[in-house]
């Protein structure tokens, strides 16, 4: 093995260790550079064949050439090769057959090297290029961590180590700043393949970003212990979170929020201070509606499961906490359940009441639907991540 073949080794070797490059790959490109090289020089190649020894690095091309009487009769001289000439390579040979021909290639010349160069190389880069789109598709509706390199009028560029991703501004929190070299989590929405490399957009706004980061904190919904059953988000500003547990020993809130609430506090600091509500979802529809409307105290609730409606009833002094600054509790523990609330006061109620069923001017209906939405986006869970309806 000469010192040019061993460095090729060697080469190879680098390349699929850092660069996860299967060293088939390149063995198979530079095969076929060989080939393309022999038809730059030929003007042709389908009787061509070039192998590269796995174990050794040396490489071979060997054409098949028709034996013909003489040198004088050599029509095509890639395809065809005197009799005389044929006998060294094979002494029982007769003219009609064919013969194997190591081809020498350094008769190629330089620019059919220069070409067989290009092809390799080409191939290197599709191949890296192939290795970090694969990587980073297999992290499609996951979460990376990545550093912001630059900011824009409208997109964060966010470099995420093998590759850049681009954070738009509709997947931007409004209320987030981000200074240049700052380290984040995001939430990879698309992942597509392009000349350049892969194309990666990222989002902090999705529902299924608290869902994932709540994955990564808490084991026992890793586990499947603790599930997931929905969410509703307004990012930046508050999110709802509904849970359940597969195992009577384990409780759901306790374990999303850890010893002295380290592991949801862990997820707000990570969400800029944005709020966070788990509450425990039931499948009595009234009970999970009441859970929702947390931190409010409910009086009663009547809720109709085939309509999606409730009707909920709470103390006068707790009528804004259920609802919210601008009805965002109310909106979001609709969208949590998939219910249409209404909400009343008792005074409300107890007028309801003696007017037949007929408010006087000075009050308005509270009601929430869960078709509000409360961002700009839309999102949705797999089947059976949802409450079944």
């Amino acid at each position: 093995m000469n010192k040019t073949n061993n460095e090729l080794l060697a080469a190879l070797s680098i390349l699929e260790k850092e660069k996860d490059i299967n060293k088939e790959v390149i063995f198979e490109a530079i095969e076929n550079s060989l080939i393309q090289a022999y038809k730059n020089n030929y003007g042709k190649a389908d009787n061509v064949v070039a192998k590269v020894d796995r174990e050794t690095g040396e490489f071979k091309i060997i054409a098949q050439k028709e034996v013909v009487e003489s040198k004088e009769a050599i029509e095509d001289q890639a395809t065809q090769i005197a009799l005389e000439d044929a006998k060294a390579i094979n002494p029982d040979v007769i003219v009609g057959e064919t013969v194997s021909v190591n081809v020498d290639s350094k008769k190629f010349g330089r620019i059919a090297t220069q070409n067989a160069k290009g092809v390799i190389v080409q191939k290197i880069r599709e191949e890296e290029r192939k290795v970090v789109y694969n990587q980073y598709h297999a992290k499609e509706n996951d979460i990376v961590t990545g550093v912001v390199q630059r900011i824009g009028d409208k997109n964060i560029s966010i470099n995420l180590g093998k590759a850049d991703a681009v954070l738009p501004k509709n997947e931007q929190v409004k209320s987030e700043v981000f200074m240049p070299t700052e380290r984040i989590k995001l939430y990879v929405t698309k992942v597509e393949d392009v000349n350049k490399g892969p194309n990666i957009v990222v989002s902090r706004v999705r529902p299924e970003f608290v869902k994932r980061l709540f994955e990564a904190e808490v084991t026992e919904i890793r586990d499947g212990i603790v599930e997931i059953v929905s969410i509703a988000r307004e990012a930046g500003v508050r999110s709802k979170i509904a849970v359940k547990s597969n195992s009577e020993n384990v409780d759901p809130l306790g374990a999303c929020v850890g010893v002295n609430g380290a592991r949801v506090n862990a997820i707000v600091n990570e969400l800029k201070g944005e709020k966070i509500d788990i509450v425990p979802y039931n499948e009595n529809a009234a009970i999970f509606v009441e859970n929702a409307l947390s931190p409010a105290k409910v009086v009663s609730i009547l809720a109709d499961d085939e309509e999606r409606k409730a009707e909920v009833v709470v103390p006068d002094y707790q009528l804004s906490l259920a609802i919210g600054k601008e009805g965002l509790n109310a909106k979001l523990a609709a969208k949590l359940t998939g219910f249409r609330i209404d909400i009343k006061s008792e005074s409300q109620m107890r007028e309801l009441e003696e007017n037949d069923g007929e408010f006087d001017d000075e009050y308005d209906e509270n009601s929430y639907d869960d078709s509000e939405q409360t961002s700009d986006e839309e999102f949705d869970f797999d089947d059976e991540e949802n409450i079944d309806e």
